[in-house]
């Protein structure tokens, strides 16, 4: 099982962009779909999830503005970011959590300049 993260890059803030999460291989028994995010010097934290039954959840620093959803057809985990800040710079990597163990994507780099 691989997981291909996508999508980043250079904005402007007040731009957006979409990231993807791709999933090669199968996974059973998924508990959780979720973002984090690593800016440089700073611990990874998490950003958002979408549980299988579509539910999400965001954090504070996010909500209202990014948006995660998920194609099953796709196996793709998309996060819609909008209204971008400097302050969402940052390494963004996806994370799915099974009843067996969890799954890391390699990362995106998202810089949003001022």
């Amino acid at each position: 099982v691989q997981l291909q993260a996508s999508g980043g890059g250079l904005v402007q803030a007040g731009g957006s962009l979409r990231l993807s999460c791709a999933v090669t291989g199968s996974i059973t028994g998924i508990k959780a779909m979720r973002w984090y995010r690593q800016a440089p010097g700073k611990e990874r934290e998490w950003v958002a999830s979408i549980l299988p039954s579509g539910n999400p959840n965001y954090a504070d620093s996010v909500k209202g503005r990014f948006s995660i959803s998920r194609d099953r057809a796709k196996k793709t985990v998309y996060l819609q970011m909008n209204s971008l800040e400097p302050e969402d710079t940052a390494a963004y990597y996806c994370n799915i959590e099974s009843v067996y163990k969890g799954y890391w994507g390699q990362g995106t780099l998202v810089t949003v300049s001022s």
